[in-house]
């Protein structure tokens, strides 16, 4: 097989990428799906098929043309030929000697997986012995390997990329200074990974990202219709440099007039983005801001109103959309009321420079959380996801991740509530027609 086919396949229909990564998923083992979730980066503690399909699908996405390099590589490292011969039609001997010059996984975390193969159970038990003044007896006997304490001490804010002499120094302690020689050379290595650079090369691909370094960035309106968050919301894009405006306990002809409002006005739009970040009660299509239920809006209107046919000032760039709905039992809208069956496409293609050319509902980035309206009756109550949001946009500006990939944190966070609070659960609907790579 020609070093050209293999850097360029990966230029296939997302149909299938999609198949190709349904198959990946139920291919794997309960423990290789885990380290799947390790290797992309994603906060998902339980790994079932599902969390693994959803993490693939929103890495391979985020990777662009090399998504399908990103699923091979991963394959590769969990030593899966089968799969890569079965599902992509390469031999074990033609991928090899194609794939040595670049890298698509977290440099630090392939290491880490690497430390793992080679511990001993003998080395795990001292080392659970000497994190006994940092994880409690619980996390110590859950983990079944060194991978599960690395997992463990980077929720502790004690291990990261950046940060591995903690590990070193223990390594050291239980006599395994092979290992710990791994980890300084890692540190030498400056601690990044290898782009791609192969596949570029000779695809000529690059990434495509949206400005986004003005100051302020843009604005970002917050609409607190509970009262709850809207602060933490403030206070976070505030540092992340947008000029925010915060509305509390709106009714839902405020909350049109508002954003009607604010579309019209091109001075409030300047910058390189636009947030809205709206709290409210909900129906499953519907918002009911502080109204009975026989008021309401179309959830789908809150974008419109800045599409790029309605909101000129707005065209080529990002409008992100973060909304906490609180569901109440359903409702028929009212007589008067005319939802539009238009709806924001999943999948968004490259299209042609200039404005002129631009589809109105292009560049947009919509992320709906909904739970059960009981859950405002306890005290004090804070949105997880939004809890999870503030902290993912965060990271991400430190660490100059895009916004596809923090989301993935996000559901992370979501994921593991749910399944600590089986009564308790939120649910994301993650819609968006990017165009580029957003960074913070």
């Amino acid at each position: 097989m020609a070093s050209h086919q293999l850097q360029c396949f990966n230029t296939v229909p997302d149909t299938e990428t999609s198949q190709r990564i349904d198959e990946i998923s139920e291919a794997l083992s309960r423990d290789e799906r885990k380290e799947a979730l390790y290797l992309c980066e994603s906060s998902h503690e339980d790994n079932t098929v599902a969390s693994v399909k959803e993490t693939l699908r929103s890495k391979a996405m985020s990777h662009g043309t090399a998504g399908n390099m990103f699923l091979l590589e991963l394959l590769v490292h969990l030593g899966r030929y089968d799969i890569v011969r079965k599902v992509f039609g390469f031999s074990r001997d033609a991928v090899e000697r194609n794939l040595g010059s670049w890298q698509v996984l977290p440099k630090f975390r392939v290491l880490m997986t690497q430390l793992s193969e080679d511990m001993t159970s003998g080395d795990v038990s001292m080392l659970k012995f000497l994190l006994s003044n940092i994880l409690g007896r619980k996390k110590r006997e859950q983990a079944k390997n060194f991978l599960d304490l690395v997992i463990e001490l980077e929720h502790l804010g004690k291990v990261s990329s950046q940060r591995v002499d903690i590990l070193e120094e223990y390594l050291v302690h239980i006599r395994r200074v092979d290992l710990a020689n791994k980890l300084k050379v890692y540190k030498k290595s400056g601690n990044t990974n290898m782009l791609e650079t192969k596949v570029q090369q000779t695809c000529q691909s690059h990434v495509n990202k949206y400005k986004f370094s003005s100051k302020p960035r843009g604005l970002c309106v917050i609409i607190d219709c509970v009262g709850n968050d809207g602060e933490m919301l403030e206070h976070t894009f505030r540092s992340l440099h947008f000029n925010v405006t915060l509305h509390k306990c709106l009714s839902v002809a405020q909350t049109v007039s508002v954003l009607r409002g604010l579309a019209q006005g091109s001075k409030e739009l300047k910058g390189d983005g636009f947030v809205c970040c709206v709290i409210s009660r909900t129906t499953a299509t519907h918002l009911l801001a502080t109204d009975p239920s026989d008021e309401s809006l179309l959830l789908d209107d809150l974008s419109r109103q800045f599409a790029g046919d309605v909101c000129s000032a707005l065209v080529d760039k990002p409008k992100l959309f973060f909304i906490q709905g609180y569901r109440v039992p359903e409702f028929q809208p009212l007589a008067g009321s005319n939802p539009q069956d238009e709806d924001l496409d999943t999948d968004a293609g490259v299209c042609p420079a200039g404005p002129s050319s631009i589809p109105s509902r292009a560049d947009v980035f919509w992320s709906h959380c909904w739970t059960g309206e009981d859950q405002l009756q306890q005290e004090p109550h804070r949105s997880v996801y939004l809890q999870a949001l503030t902290d993912a946009v965060l990271r991400g500006q430190r660490g100059s991740r895009h916004l596809v990939d923090l989301h993935l944190e996000v559901n992370g966070a979501v994921f593991t509530h749910n399944s600590r609070y089986p009564g308790q659960e939120y649910h994301i609907d993650l819609k968006h027609t990017l165009r580029k790579e957003l960074y913070f």
